[in-house]
């Protein structure tokens, strides 16, 4: 039973690497439901509307799959600071817990994403596009001053809306 199931993890394996390799060659690395830092619409419309309900919101960090920067076609779960909406799609930061003293790092603290306690920082460099179903679970609410500082981070480095 074992093998069968090692035979079945590889073949899948195969299959999810020659349909990355085919969005390569075609020039898109969205996946269905995965976040994505390429082509990413200008006019982020920003939005502070937190609800702990089950459902990703503005003002939330979430857990979902984000693309490793070198290889998109790679990534894993990490938590993700939900800056507000493009279009249909949630727009969000990932966070990290290494402080590179980087000004495309902004400091968020500590929150319930993080289960060891470690402060976090918001990679505002990375704009992420995420389809709110692709999101796997709300880890807490960021409170509005470290989400107005996120968002001025992310400005910096892209172009946002905010509402009138």
């Amino acid at each position: 039973m074992a093998s069968i199931s090692r035979t079945l993890t590889n073949l899948v394996k195969q299959l999810l690497g020659a349909l990355h390799e085919r969005d390569r060659l075609a020039g898109t690395t969205r996946r269905s439901g995965a976040p994505t830092t390429a082509r990413v619409p200008s006019g982020v419309t920003i939005e502070y509307t937190p609800d702990i309900d089950g459902d990703a919101d503005p003002g939330e960090v979430v857990w979902t799959w984000v693309p490793y920067e070198d290889d998109p076609n790679k990534g894993k779960d990490r938590p993700v600071v939900i800056i507000g909406r493009t279009g249909r799609d949630l727009a969000g930061v990932p966070l990290t817990s290494k402080n590179k003293g980087r000004d495309d790092q902004v400091a968020v603290g500590a929150g319930g994403w993080d289960r060891s306690g470690r402060p976090s920082y918001a990679k505002v460099d990375r704009l992420l596009v995420i389809d709110a179903t692709s999101v796997r679970r709300e880890g807490s609410v960021l409170s509005r001053d470290r989400f107005d500082d996120v968002v001025s981070g992310v400005e910096r480095f892209h172009e946002l809306r905010r509402p009138a």
